[in-house]
Order: C-alpha cells, then sequence, then structure tokens
C-alpha cells in the first residue's frame, strides 16, 4: 500500500472519531503553549537569575512531568475507543504492520498539529503573559518581546519524546492483542468485580491517617515537615476507597431493596458496578485533580491579596537597625544618623524601640532549656531565646519593678502563655517574677517557624556570661560564632510623613549602612524590600493559577472522556432496556441518577479533602507570614464556590452529549 493511502485513511479515522480526537489534540495544543510560554519566560533575560526565575522554573518541570502523564493518560481513552475499530481493519484484510503504520500517520498528524499550532499560540500569548507576569510582580521590567530558540527546540524535544511513548503504547497495544480481542476491546471489564474488602479497609485506614495528621498537626513546623506525609497518605487512600471502597458502597446498596429496585437506580446501580474496574481509577484522578486545583488556586488568591498583610508580619517596624557587637559610641552614632536624615527627608520618627539583645537557639530536653548542642533534638523541640537586660526594660516600658537574683520576667511569641512559675536553663533554675502579655520587640502570633521567648535578666553581664557559655560549647565555625555569641543594639522605628519621603528616607539610611559598608550594622527596610517579596508572591501567585488552569483542564477531559467512553458502553444496554419496556423518560432519569452519582462524587470527596487540609495549608501559609485565617477562610470558599460551578456546567454539557450518544 502506498503512503497516500495512509494518510487518507487516518485522516478519515481523525475525522471519524472527532469526538475522541478533538479534545486531546485541544489538550495537546494547550500543553505545548503552556510549555512554551513558562520556558520563555523562564530563560528570558529581562528576568534575571532571581527567585521568580527560580520559580519559573521548577514550575517549568511541573508542567513537563503532568504534560507526560495526562497526555500519556488520555491517549488510553482514545485506543480503547479505537480497538473495535482497528480490529475490523485487521479482520478485512489489513495486516499488523499495514495498521500500525496507519498508526504511526496518525499519531504524525496529531504531532505536528498539536505543536505546530502549540508553537504558533505559544509566540501569540507570550507577550500577553510577560504583561500578566509584570503586573503581579509590581515592579517594572522592561518588557521584550522574544522567541528563543532554545525553547522552540526544547519543546519540539519533550512533545515529540511525549507523541513518539503514546505511539510505540499503541503499537504495543494493537500487537499484543488478538481480532477478537481488539472487536471487544471496549467492553473489557465487564465482569462484576470482587469485594476487595482489605484494599477498602487499607483506604479508609491511610485516608483516616492523612486526615488524623492534618488535623492533630499544632506548629507550622510540624506542618512543614508533615504535610507530604499527610498528602501521600490522602492520594493513596483516595485511590484505594475508589477502587474498592466504591464497590463495597455499591453492593451494599444493591442488598438494599427499597433502593435498589426502582427503575432509575437498578440500572445505574448495577452499570456502575460492573465497570467499576475501569471507572474508579478515573474516579479518583478527577477527585486529586480537583483537590490540586481547589488548593493551588485558594492558596494563590490568599497569599497574593494578602501580601501586605505578610510584608507587616515580616516587618513589624518600617526599618530596623541592629548593631552588633553592641558598642554605646557606634549606638550614638547611628541615632545621629537616623535624626539627620529624618530632617533631611522631612519625616518624623515614631515608636522608636532601642534595647541591648543577646539572642541564641534554645533546645528543650525534659523540661530544661539547652544551650548548647548536644545529642539529637526534634525541631518541634526548638526555640529562640532573646536576653534583655532590665535596665534596658524600664526605660522602653517605665515599669520600676526591680528584679532580684535568679528571677527574670518571661515573654512568649506564641499567644499561648509559658504558664509555669520557673524555668531552667543549662543548670540554672529561674523564677518567673511575672510572665508578660506584651511587649515591645515582637508581637504574639504563631507565624513563626520556631517560637520565641524573651528573657529580662536583672544585669546585662548575666546575659555575657550566658552568651560566653554558648561559645564554649558550640559547634558551629568560629566565624559564626563570634557574630552570634554577642550583644547587639536593635533599634526600630515607623515613620510619619510623605510616601516620597519615607522611601527618601529608606534609600538615604540604606546608603549609609549598607552602600558605604558601616562595620557591624545591619539594616532592614519594609519599603526596600516590598519589590523582592511582590516578585516572590506575586510569582508563586502566577504559577499557582497558571497550573490551576492546567489541572482544571486536565479534570474537565478526564470528565469528557469519561463521559463518552460510558455512553458508548451504555448504549448497547439502554436500547435493550428500552425494547422490554422501559419508557425514554425512565431511561433519561436512570442516566440522569447515574452520571449524578459517579460525576458528583469526586467533588464532594474533593471538598472533603479540601475542608480537612485546611487546617495544615492554614500552617504551612503561616510558615510564610500569612496569619490571615478569615482571608484564607474566604478565598477557599470563594473557590469551592466558583469550582462546584464550573463543575456542574461541565456536568450538564457531558450529560447531555452521554444521552445523545445512548440514543443514537
Amino acid at each position: 500500500m502506498s503512503s497516500s493511502i495512509y494518510r487518507k485513511l487516518a485522516v478519515t479515522n481523525i475525522k471519524k472519531n472527532y469526538k475522541t480526537y478533538v479534545p486531546y489534540i485541544f489538550a495537546s495544543i494547550l500543553a505545548v503553549m503552556m510549555y512554551f510560554i513558562m520556558h520563555g519566560l523562564t530563560v528570558n533575560e529581562g528576568m534575571g537569575q532571581g527567585t521568580v526565575s527560580m520559580v519559573l522554573g521548577y514550575a517549568t518541570t511541573i508542567i513537563v512531568v503532568f504534560a507526560a502523564i495526562f497526555l500519556f493518560y488520555t491517549n488510553s481513552f482514545l485506543i480503547k475507543r479505537r480497538k473495535k475499530e482497528i480490529g475490523i481493519y485487521n479482520i478485512l484484510g489489513m495486516t499488523k504492520g499495514n495498521i500500525a503504520k496507519m498508526l504511526i500517520m496518525e499519531t504524525i498528524i496529531v504531532a505536528v498539529a498539536s505543536i505546530g499550532a502549540g508553537l504558533l499560540l505559544g509566540i501569540l500569548f507570550s507577550k500577553l503573559m510577560w504583561w500578566a507576569l509584570i503586573q503581579l510582580l509590581n515592579y517594572e521590567v522592561r518588557l521584550e518581546f522574544a522567541v528563543y530558540p532554545s525553547t522552540v527546540v526544547s519543546t519540539l524535544i519533550i512533545f515529540g519524546a511525549i507523541f513518539t511513548m503514546t505511539l510505540f503504547y499503541n503499537l504495543l497495544q494493537m500487537r499484543l492483542s488478538k481480532p477478537v480481542e481488539l472487536l471487544h476491546g471496549t467492553n473489557a471489564g465487564e465482569r462484576e468485580p470482587k469485594t476487595k474488602m482489605l484494599l477498602a479497609l487499607f483506604g479508609a485506614a491511610t485516608l483516616g491517617g492523612g486526615y488524623f495528621i492534618a488535623l492533630t498537626t499544632e506548629s507550622p513546623l510540624a506542618a512543614l515537615m508533615s504535610f507530604f506525609v499527610a498528602v501521600l497518605l490522602v492520594v493513596l487512600g483516595t485511590y484505594a476507597l475508589f477502587v474498592a471502597g466504591s464497590v463495597v458502597i455499591l453492593k451494599a446498596l444493591r442488598k438494599n431493596k427499597k433502593f435498589y429496585y426502582k427503575s432509575r437506580h437498578f440500572t445505574s446501580v448495577s452499570g456502575m458496578l460492573y465497570r467499576m474496574k475501569q471507572n474508579a481509577v478515573g474516579l479518583a484522578n478527577i477527585c486529586i485533580l480537583s483537590t490540586m486545583v481547589l488548593i493551588l488556586v485558594s492558596t494563590a488568591v490568599s497569599m497574593y491579596i494578602g501580601a501586605e498583610d505578610m510584608l507587616n508580619a515580616r516587618f513589624p517596624k518600617e526599618i530596623e537597625i541592629v548593631q552588633s557587637p553592641a558598642d554605646e559610641q557606634g549606638r550614638k552614632e547611628i541615632q545621629h544618623i537616623v535624626a539627620e536624615a529624618a530632617k533631611d527627608c522631612g519625616v518624623a520618627l515614631e515608636d522608636e524601640a532601642l534595647h541591648r539583645c543577646g539572642a541564641t537557639a534554645a533546645f528543650v530536653e525534659d523540661g530544661v532549656f539547652r544551650l548548647r548542642e548536644r545529642g539529637n533534638y526534634a525541631l518541634q523541640n526548638a526555640y529562640e531565646l532573646y536576653m534583655i537586660p532590665q535596665e534596658d526594660y524600664k526605660d522602653m516600658t517605665g515599669d520600676t519593678e526591680e528584679l532580684k537574683d535568679g528571677e527574670v520576667f518571661l515573654y512568649t511569641t506564641t499567644p499561648e502563655m509559658y504558664g509555669k512559675s520557673e524555668i531552667q536553663v543549662e543548670d540554672k533554675t529561674y523564677h518567673v517574677a511575672r510572665e508578660l502579655d506584651a511587649l515591645w520587640a515582637e508581637g504574639k502570633s504563631d507565624a513563626r517557624v520556631v517560637p520565641g521567648m524573651y528573657l529580662v535578666l536583672p544585669d546585662i553581664e548575666e546575659i555575657e556570661s550566658w552568651l560566653q557559655f554558648v561559645y564554649e560549647h558550640s559547634n558551629m565555625q568560629e566565624e559564626w560564632k563570634r557574630d552570634i555569641c554577642q550583644i547587639r543594639y536593635e533599634y526600630s522605628f515607623n515613620l510619619s510623613g510623605t510616601e516620597e519621603g519615607r522611601t527618601d528616607m529608606a534609600w538615604a539610611l540604606r546608603k549609609k549602612f549598607v552602600s558605604e559598608e558601616m562595620e557591624g550594622v545591619r539594616y532592614d527596610s519594609r519599603e526596600l524590600e516590598r519589590q523582592q517579596f511582590y516578585a516572590l508572591y506575586g510569582g508563586l501567585f502566577f504559577i499557582g493559577i497558571y497550573l490551576g488552569m492546567m489541572f482544571l483542564l486536565a479534570t474537565v477531559l478526564i470528565i469528557y472522556y469519561k463521559q463518552i467512553s460510558e455512553g458508548y458502553d451504555d448504549r448497547e444496554r439502554y436500547q435493550i432496556m428500552k425494547k422490554v419496556g422501559m419508557s425514554g423518560r425512565e431511561v433519561r432519569r436512570s442516566i440522569k441518577s447515574q452520571v449524578r452519582m459517579v460525576f458528583f462524587l469526586p467533588l464532594l470527596t474533593a471538598i472533603v479533602h479540601v475542608s480537612v487540609a485546611f487546617s495544615v495549608v492554614k500552617k504551612l501559609l503561616a510558615v510564610l507570614g500569612l496569619i490571615n485565617v478569615p482571608l484564607f477562610f474566604a478565598c477557599t470558599a470563594g473557590t469551592i464556590v466558583v469550582f462546584a460551578v464550573f463543575y456542574g456546567i461541565v456536568f450538564q454539557v457531558t450529560a447531555k452529549e452521554y444521552y445523545k450518544i445512548v440514543n443514537e
């Protein structure tokens, strides 16, 4: 046979199977376009080598992995629907070699159309994506339209490899199958599945374990460590319960005579039960993808809307200057520089805070705060310990109460109070004269990765002795020990005045303390950090929405293919039921009952997953500085509502298509 015959057959087959091929080609085009745009943004010289470029690089990798899995998965729907057709070709005289050439030609046509259209759309929409990203980053970047050869080559190689893998899979399926098996390929799995109680119990146990971790995790640090374990358990549990638990539930419904022996329930339950082998994985995939969309979008939106709150949490005062080691002459010079800069910029200082402080890490072991590295400590028992002399505490608060030897004032940064009358640091026990409700140095919050504890000690000499203890017992590098084990001055304040004047003040102090490299001084400005801050969270928002759209596309296509596939499988069964007396109205009701039961189960399960995950995700966001729980709740609830509406629209469209197929 000539190559033109194979080409004509391939084109005819694609046209004839347009209901399955068009969505597949559409998904392939979008996958190519999304990868091309993301890779182009990553390598664009205008992006630089900062945080945003790194985040985009990670997203590009995710897109490649997901595109390969998703296109391979949707291709399996195509080959399943084509098995009967290929079997007929085989019976009519085409050899497997002829069929292989036809499949190769079909793959080439689809690949060329998908990659070509994807590249074209990628080039057209690259500038739009650049513009959107720049708006989110909240700072000026030179917008340049550029098509990088490396991006084009990378796209061709990656998606050429993906289409090649799907072709090999299709050829392998065809080669290993006999003509009779191909003719009945769409009916595979039509036996009643066995009840796998052990797998169902495993699913319940793993899902319960994931839920337990999510609901009982207390600290943000523990949430960071246990989140991925919880995700793995929930994913395993979801697949196991859909595969085995669904069979257990359907068989239980079949035993319920009042429910089962109704026309709309009888056909739907029996149909779902006999096809659950091929249904279960698809339903689980829809559920997991829906959960990913909901969590990704809700967290991305929350972080971007709450960026200003996170910035304020990260920098409680507009400007903070730390001098180490604490030096009286240096402190006076710093204050003089600040006063002169404020005068020149026409701004005033507000909420000034100045104190000496010694800081070190502490680990709680059997109720004792250890200041040296000894043994293995769990990170959840770690604290950041700050020691302030009473003299500075009096200056800041006006409190005249005197501490006796062996007494401390104590303050914790966590909402929970310490609540004990004594605290032991190494071998010395202090009596807690008073536990403070508030401290100027830091507010109470559960957003810290490691909680902080402040001790007000009677004199500076005792703080120096503890820092010397840490220096002598630490295994850190000498340079780090010298830097950490010293008392420092912490000077922070807000500014009042015009926005221009406050910005000028921030830059003027940066020039003095950073550009001119004033020795021993660390300078932080909320305003100057704003650009980098928005670059990170704007980039994360862009990636979250971008990946959320991709996962949403995958969800819709899996739902579509599932409904189309089941429509063809159910057509003959419903035709028989019509012949034995079932009315068209009863058929429609039965179809709606089956589609509704199957369709909304993944959505409801995904909403349960997100509701349980809310607790642990809330703590993860606290690590990043987002402690506005009502905002996160509103974004999560809003995302669920919008997604549910969209899901319902997809339900209406696919149910209508399903009904058309059944009644053909």
